[in-house]
């Protein structure tokens, strides 16, 4: 997912969200716990990677409402998410299954390929059922989330959801800002009232969903309210207060529904700043999310939790990226390629 053919710096903001995904999981892997993380350390209230999240979803809001509208068809834009998403998380999963599993196991290769987990992680996770996140006798480290093999996908059943929401909207003609004015601040009420905390069946998908819905949605907001206002930096400001009183008020993830949302996409849009060829070596994004984490796991593995943070993070860091730019390039890039030729603007769209 990218930007219209103008000059921005989505690919730069979306590297930059996968990169605090993995710097705030170097804590929480290397240390078992996370109250050391800058951020949390600093308001008590969130990690700065689950603010990379949030990011994610509000560039996701915003481009995802511009395919939409540029595909003019429900079921082109359907298949066109479903090459974004799918082919990249089938291979990550069978690397991790396949390949990370059988070197980390204790079993021999010829039981651990027999082992129903095994196949069970990898049907499962592709059909999003991503609490099956554990496969047979691979534990990385004592930690209690030392047997996790890859702890982000936990997002991506709410942004598929997102996705459907936009394609539903869309068939019925109620893609309009009256109503995505009226699902945001149904969000931003979510997170305020705090919906996360709802645990179990049936209240924890659509709790969580309404959870993650004010940052989607504030980039459907802005697609369709597009103008002057987002490019200006006086309102920019506003922001960064509103998420100052926001942290204060120990509210910083519906300020950041409210504020944070604007200022990521103000960043991303405002012609004035320089614009970041990111997407250089591809579009790396989607790799260093989902793969971030087995591999910090892995290295842990290898060299013990007597890594600190930092360490893991500047071992763990390039590695990814060398796994997210072969993803790119023999899988994902390949697979948006087959996108319907009457809906093809951009591949990473």
């Amino acid at each position: 997912m990218t930007a219209p053919h103008h000059a921005n710096n989505f690919d730069g903001l979306r590297l930059i969200a996968a990169g605090s995904v993995i710097f705030s999981h170097s804590f929480l892997l290397a240390e078992g716990q996370q109250n050391n993380e800058p951020l949390v350390a600093l308001t008590g209230q969130a990690v700065f990677g689950l603010l990379g999240v949030f990011v994610f979803f509000a560039v996701s809001g915003y481009l995802v409402t511009a395919s939409y509208d540029n595909t003019r068809s429900t079921p082109r834009f359907v298949l066109k998410r479903i090459l974004r998403i799918y082919p990249g998380l089938a291979a990550c999963m069978l690397f991790c299954a396949l390949v990370i599993g059988a070197v980390v196991t204790v079993l021999p290769l010829r039981d651990y390929y027999r082992q129903s987990g095994v196949w069970n992680f990898i049907v499962m996770n592709l059909l999003m059922q991503v609490h099956t996140n554990a496969l047979p006798t691979v534990m990385f480290t004592s930690y209690d989330i030392g047997g996790v093999v890859d702890g982000p996908l936990w997002s991506l059943p709410y942004e598929l959801t997102m996705y459907a929401m936009v394609a539903i909207l869309g068939r019925f003609g109620w893609l309009r800002p009256r109503v995505i004015a009226a699902l945001w601040l149904i969000g931003v009420a979510s997170d305020l009232y705090d919906t996360s905390q709802f645990k179990g069946w049936p209240w924890e998908f659509p709790a969580g969903f309404l959870w993650m819905l004010g940052f989607f949605t504030a980039g459907m907001l802005a697609y369709k309210l597009k103008g002057a206002w987002l490019l200006d930096r006086r309102l920019a400001l506003l922001a960064v207060a509103g998420l100052v009183i926001g942290a204060a008020l120990h509210q910083l993830i519906a300020a950041f529904a409210m504020f944070g949302t604007f200022l990521a996409l103000h960043l991303a849009l405002d012609p004035r700043l320089p614009t970041i060829r990111a997407a250089r070596f591809g579009d790396l994004s989607y790799g260093l999310y989902i793969y971030g984490w087995p591999v910090q796991q892995t290295i842990l593995w290898l060299f013990g939790t007597r890594l600190a943070w930092w360490q893991l993070f500047a071992m763990a860091l390039p590695a990814t990226a060398a796994l997210a730019f072969v993803s790119w390039h023999v899988i994902e890039n390949p697979a948006l390629s087959l996108k319907p030729r009457a809906a093809l603007r951009r591949k990473s769209a």
